[in-house]
């Protein structure tokens, strides 16, 4: 296999992760790559990449509502009230992935996020994306950075104001999966952001 676009049942081509699974299907052809703003929709997406350090984003998207029930919609200004209490009914939640330090570090960076003003996590994150005239549409799969300059400055950036469990991996992932980034193959049909039936 070369890595480029594959036709779908449908007939449409598409990247080729996004075919391995009905999951992946429906992700890659609604959420992926599409711009997401607001700073408790960011706070979930860069918790849930915290969250899939190590493991198949699979594991993470069949969790999703489980993970968003847990940690109370990902609200910012609720996750950083959680008590120790909260913190024990985590690590004992099957539903989610009970690793203590990812578990941690998403408390701990929604205690940060709280006092920063509505708006600067979205501004903050946005504030990284490439220009998208400085960037070739990626043709086959390895045409596609796991790191950036600009997902490495973001990390150091996040780091730089204390928020935990963001490498520029896992800042890199959060770019793609947040429409920073169009890493949709040149040849599939939700490149660009592009409605797919």
């Amino acid at each position: 296999m070369s890595g480029g676009a594959v036709a779908a049942p449908d007939g449409g081509l598409r990247c080729p992760w996004g075919l391995s699974t009905e999951d992946y299907l429906t992700y890659h052809d609604t959420e992926w790559g599409r711009p997401v703003h607001g700073d408790d929709a960011l706070f979930e997406r860069l918790c849930l990449e915290a969250f899939q350090s190590g493991l198949s984003w699979l594991t993470i998207l069949r969790r999703r509502e489980t993970f968003r029930t847990a940690f109370a919609g990902f609200e910012i200004a609720a996750v950083a009230k959680f008590t120790d209490a909260d913190r024990e009914r985590l690590l004992a939640d099957p539903g989610i992935i009970r690793n203590r330090a990812k578990v941690d570090a998403t408390l701990a960076n929604a205690k940060v996020l709280a006092d920063w003003p509505a708006g600067e996590l979205d501004e903050l994150i946005w504030s990284y994306a490439p220009d998208p005239a400085g960037r070739t549409a990626p043709r086959e799969l390895g045409d596609v950075p796991a790191v950036t300059p600009e997902s490495t400055a973001l990390a150091k950036d996040l780091k730089k104001r204390s928020i935990r469990f963001v490498g520029p991996t896992t800042a890199y992932a959060l770019m793609q999966a947040c429409g920073l980034v169009d890493d949709h193959l040149a040849d599939c049909v939700a490149r660009g952001g592009a409605t797919v039936a």
